[in-house]
């Protein structure tokens, strides 16, 4: 029983107030086999859509946790693909006449039924090189799971800051409501970007960098030593995470704007 039909069965007096709330409690959680324990309410709950983390998981465990979740809801995003899996789990989606997004330089895939409204709010995602796209695109699959429309503009770093000038104006002109930030070496995109808008901006630190502070550490401890207030940072790489802090932050946003004109 779907969770409008528990709500319509008791509003009718069909069911007590005990039993809906045990039937909305059994639907809130999906077993599979041992494997995993899906949170199916998490989007109603928390506006987050189901994850699947696949880099530690095997491709037959990956393929049921898929068409267990879309039985449920209609998307669901897989990240960190391992390379192997990666076009026979696409192949196991268009045989369950499941749709694909993909994500350039992305091994992170949005699977979904029917076709996703970009009813909530906008979200902004500039990388500060080529290198940064791939995480980047994790986070806009997860925004556009969420309902954002994305705006993206890529390879816009301090190396050539005249470059930020023109897409700034645009998020501006757009009305974007959170901008994320992915930026490697030594990060200071996310810094600048903060200090020139008044608009939330997510960082995201790339393992983008060799040597010394490489792999993403000196672009992690210069964003969260930056001094531009307004900027709060995720792990490395975790582009996943971002997403679903901007795009709670611009559908929150939405929605209070929608209760003030009504």
């Amino acid at each position: 029983m779907e969770i409008y039909e528990i709500l319509e069965s008791l509003e009718k007096g069909k069911i007590s107030v005990n039993n809906a709330k045990k039937m909305l409690s059994l639907y809130s959680i999906e077993k599979i086999e041992g494997i995993a324990k899906i949170d199916i309410n998490r989007r109603k709950r928390r506006g987050i859509p189901e994850v699947i983390f696949a880099e530690s998981k095997k491709l037959d465990e990956i393929k049921k946790i898929i068409k267990k979740i879309l039985e449920k809801t209609n998307s669901v995003v897989v990240s960190r693909i391992n390379k192997e899996d990666y076009s026979k789990i696409t192949s196991f989606a268009k045989k369950l006449k499941i749709k694909i997004k993909t994500g350039k330089n992305s091994s992170s895939l949005l699977l979904f039924k029917k076709p996703i409204k970009f009813e909530g709010g906008k979200v902004g995602i500039l990388t500060a090189g080529t290198s940064d796209i791939g995480v980047a695109e994790e986070s806009r699959l997860m925004c556009e799971a969420m309902n954002c429309k994305c705006i993206s503009r890529y390879d816009v770093g301090v190396a050539g800051i005249q470059r930020i000038f023109p897409i700034l104006k645009e998020m501006i002109e757009e009305e974007v409501d959170c901008i994320i930030v992915a930026a490697g070496m030594e990060g200071a995109l996310a810094t600048l970007v903060s200090s020139l808008v008044d608009i939330p901006v997510i960082g995201i630190p790339t393992s983008v960098g060799y040597g010394y502070g490489g792999k993403g550490i000196a672009s992690l401890a210069s964003m969260l030593q930056s001094c531009s207030l307004g900027l709060s940072v995720v792990n490395i790489d975790n582009g996943i995470a971002a997403g679903a802090i901007a795009a709670n932050i611009a559908n929150r946003a939405v929605r209070k704007n929608k209760v003030r004109h009504s």
